[in-house]
């Protein structure tokens, strides 16, 4: 059997807490829930005291400092504390299905597979929230991939670079990894991204491991949709949302040259990266910037890439 260590991060999230622990400690392969608690303004510690003293497999941290650092120092702090031999990860306003783990039951029975992606579905808790996330990410059932897909077609199709569309995104709440393949590739979540820390990881993930895609036309757990949905207060193509792609696809090109990935793979991270610090720059000197990059890099003045700066 599994021996799983689900961690979720918990901030202000005093109203969906319980639903999503008791949702993750009634399944037999769970042997711990790990609470990472990051100094919420609301009664959650509260809460996670009360299912901590309840249930011996809830297990209550915080930060040394107990400071609020973000979810991604959370999630990290998770990982240290995590005993069982598999890690998963669950936010604090969603919830696993009944069927979460069906499929690990058995990929995991190859031993080179160290990673399992399934499919996740929406729930509309608040009018406000349905029609924010529906004007950002439309309203599709399901955030999946478009084909079953293992080693290293995950990480080319996150990157758009495979035949057909692979999709880009899969979900934290629908991915299992064995806790053995982040301690060997050193992979943690990268504490400088307030937003984007899930992609960030996913791909790096995706490159280390072998993953695999599970249950891909259902979903296996639950993203509960409300009012303060931090991903769907960014505008599009704002001033913020510009600032953050950047600090991200950073993140991910200074990675790819660390790491001496091919230059294909290098190469998309870099575009990106740049597309969206010439959006940054003002007047003359953005356009003397994006004309000096074209002589160096023409691609960029491609659409893909172009529309990132003329926006």
């Amino acid at each position: 059997m599994l021996d799983i260590s689900v961690i979720i991060p918990v901030y202000n999230a005093s109203q969906f807490l319980e639903k999503c622990v008791e949702s993750a400690v009634r399944f037999d392969e769970v042997k711990e829930v790990i609470l990472v608690e990051d100094k919420s303004t609301d009664n959650s510690l509260e809460i996670c005291e009360k299912l901590a003293s309840e249930n011996s497999k809830i297990k209550l941290f915080q930060h040394p400092d107990k400071g609020n650092h973000g979810a991604g120092a959370t999630r990290n702090l998770g990982i240290e504390k995590a005993t069982g031999n598999f890690i998963t990860f669950l936010d604090a306003d969603d919830y696993y299905l009944p069927n979460r783990f069906d499929a690990e039951k058995e990929i995991f029975k190859d031993p080179k597979v160290e990673g399992v992606f399934s499919a996740i579905g929406v729930e509309y808790l608040t009018e406000k929230g349905r029609l924010e996330y529906q004007k950002k990410f439309n309203d599709a059932p399901l955030t999946t991939v478009n084909y079953p897909a293992e080693g290293e077609e995950v990480f080319r199709g996150l990157l758009s670079l495979t035949p057909q569309p692979f999709g880009t995104f899969f979900h934290l709440n629908a991915l299992t990894i064995r806790k053995s393949a982040l301690e060997k590739n050193n992979l943690r979540f990268n504490v400088n991204l307030r937003v984007h820390q899930d992609s960030d990881f996913n791909i790096k993930l995706a490159y280390h491991c072998y993953l695999k895609s599970g249950i891909i036309d259902k979903a296996v757990a639950m993203r509960g949709i409300h009012d303060d949905n931090r991903i769907t207060k960014i505008v599009q193509y704002s001033q913020q949302y510009n600032e953050r792609q950047h600090i991200y696809w950073k993140s991910l090109y200074d990675w790819a040259d660390k790491n001496h990935l091919k230059s294909e793979y290098k190469n998309r991270f870099y575009l990106n990266y740049k597309s969206f610090d010439l959006s940054l720059k003002k007047g003359l000197d953005k356009y003397l910037n994006i004309a000096l990059e074209a002589l160096k890099n023409p691609i960029i003045l491609k659409t893909k890439y172009r529309f990132h700066y003329y926006k």
